[in-house]
Formats: C-alpha cells, sequence, structure tokens
C-alpha cells in the first residue's frame, strides 16, 4: 500500500531526475559538450552586433579528432554565404598547401577568431573577439589538437598579442601547454605572390613537427619572409607565376584582401 509519505517521496526524486523548465536551472548557459552543439550556438548567437549583418554564422568545421587545427581571422563573403570556413579564394589556397603536404581539409580542423563576417571586411574588434573567445576556447578543448596553425596576425595575436606574424612566422612556439605554429594568412599570399614560397616551406614544416623532426619550441624550419617584392616567382612547383597583385606589407588585414578578385593565381601546379 502506497502512502502519501511515499508518493511525495517519488514526487521529490522524480523532480530531481527531470528538472522542470522554468526556474534557475532555465537560466543555465547551454551546453558546449561537443562540436555539434558549439555550431548550434553559434548560428543562433546575438552576443555582438556582428549578429545582425550576418547571413550565415560560420561555426568552424573538420576531424573533430585532428591533429591540426588551424585558426584564421573571421569569414569572408563567401563564407558568409555558405557558412563555412575559407571556401573563397584563400581557401582554395589552403586547399592546395594542405595536399601539398599529403592531407585535405577533412584530416583537420579550420575555425576563426570570429565566427561572423564583419561589415565591408573590416578588421574584427576587440569586442567581437572576445564574444567568440567562449566558442573557440571550447572547440580547442574538444578537439585537443597536436598542433594549432595560426593563419596571419589576429590568430597570432590571441597566442602571443604585439608581436609581428612577418618576424615570427615559421618558428614553433608553445603557450599554455600547446605548440603554436604561426604562418601567414593564404590571403596574404594572393596579395603578394612573393610571400608563396615562404607559405611552401612554412607548410612542409607542419608535416616536419607532426612527425617529431621539428620538437624544440622556438625552432626556426622554414626561410625567412621577404622584405621586399622580389621580380622572380614561383608556384608549387617553382614554375613561373604571376606578378605580385600588391606590395602592401604582410601585416595588414588578411580578410579584406579575401574577396579580391585574384586572376589567375588560385594555380598551385
Amino acid at each position: 500500500m502506497t502512502t502519501s509519505n511515499d508518493r511525495a517521496f517519488n514526487e521529490g526524486m522524480s523532480n530531481e531526475e527531470n528538472p522542470p523548465e522554468s526556474g534557475p536551472d532555465a537560466s543555465r548557459p547551454s551546453p558546449m559538450n561537443t562540436l555539434e552543439q558549439i555550431a548550434h550556438l553559434v548560428r543562433n548567437c546575438t552576443d555582438c552586433p556582428l549578429s545582425g549583418g550576418r547571413n550565415n554564422a560560420v561555426p568552424g568545421e573538420g576531424n573533430p579528432q585532428a591533429e591540426v587545427m588551424f585558426i584564421g581571422e573571421a569569414p569572408g563573403f563567401h563564407e558568409d554565404r555558405q557558412g563555412r570556413p575559407f571556401v573563397g579564394p584563400a581557401g582554395k589556397l589552403l586547399d592546395g598547401l594542405l595536399g601539398s603536404i599529403g592531407t585535405n581539409r577533412e584530416d583537420v580542423f579550420i575555425a576563426n577568431m570570429v565566427k561572423c563576417r564583419p561589415p565591408d571586411n573590416r578588421d574584427p574588434a576587440p569586442a567581437e573577439m572576445a564574444a567568440c573567445t567562449k566558442y573557440l576556447d571550447r572547440q580547442i578543448e574538444l578537439v585537443n589538437p597536436k598542433l594549432i596553425v595560426t593563419l596571419g596576425r589576429f590568430a597570432f595575436g590571441r597566442y602571443f598579442p604585439g608581436e609581428g606574424i612577418t618576424k615570427a612566422r615559421g618558428q614553433l612556439r608553445e603557450k599554455d601547454g600547446r605548440k603554436i605554429f604561426p604562418v601567414l594568412h593564404p590571403a596574404a599570399v594572393l596579395r603578394r605572390e612573393e610571400l608563396r614560397p615562404t607559405m611552401i616551406e612554412d607548410f612542409k614544416a607542419i608535416s616536419e613537427i607532426l612527425e617529431g623532426k621539428i620538437e624544440d619550441a622556438g625552432m626556426e624550419p622554414g626561410v625567412t619572409a621577404p622584405a621586399a617584392p622580389q621580380p622572380a616567382q614561383f608556384s608549387f612547383m617553382d614554375a613561373p607565376g604571376q606578378a605580385a597583385v600588391s606590395t602592401a606589407p604582410a601585416e595588414t588585414s588578411s580578410v579584406n584582401v579575401e574577396d579580391a578578385p585574384q586572376p589567375e593565381q588560385l594555380t598551385l601546379f
């Protein structure tokens, strides 16, 4: 026979196992236990004004157990349209660079500092980057990559603020227990064709790092980025390339050139 005390006890146990939607529990932050949950939160995020002008947020994508995680700056025009990272001209170059070391984007994880496109591809503001930090931090925790490759100055500045990417690129570093390998943003190579050999050398070093051939933080496996345009151009196969599009410094905004027309400069071989 069930007594009133038994019923009260059973109801209490039921409430503990299935807490009501209203009350204090309802105000708890949504979980970020999986990359899918993070992607859902990013697509519905309104934590900064960038959400008001986007077509699609760009959470990031790739292998959830990737050894290498690439971090870029922010989505551009094509990324905003498709909701995927690095699908414009710079993304095509990135695909070719990955292929040159025997891998592809399905093997790595690609994300950005900022998950929504800044208006007119301007530099992301500090408050905008801060709003996305929680998502990127958790993505890094879940993927737990062996190596983080920062693409361009903004992503590098996340770990080493105040340092210039031109001097720092190609040097394996360590920060908070993680290996960080800074390289130029692919969009910078689209603007300055003479930087292409530097980018190729740095990507070769990524393979060497994963194979354990480069282990000491601070080692510089690549060549030094050229300080000025060079008359000779190179492709992945050392064939003559196109003339440099611009002689702007390599540390200018990388996102601003993501959508710029780059005729005949996406041929890698």
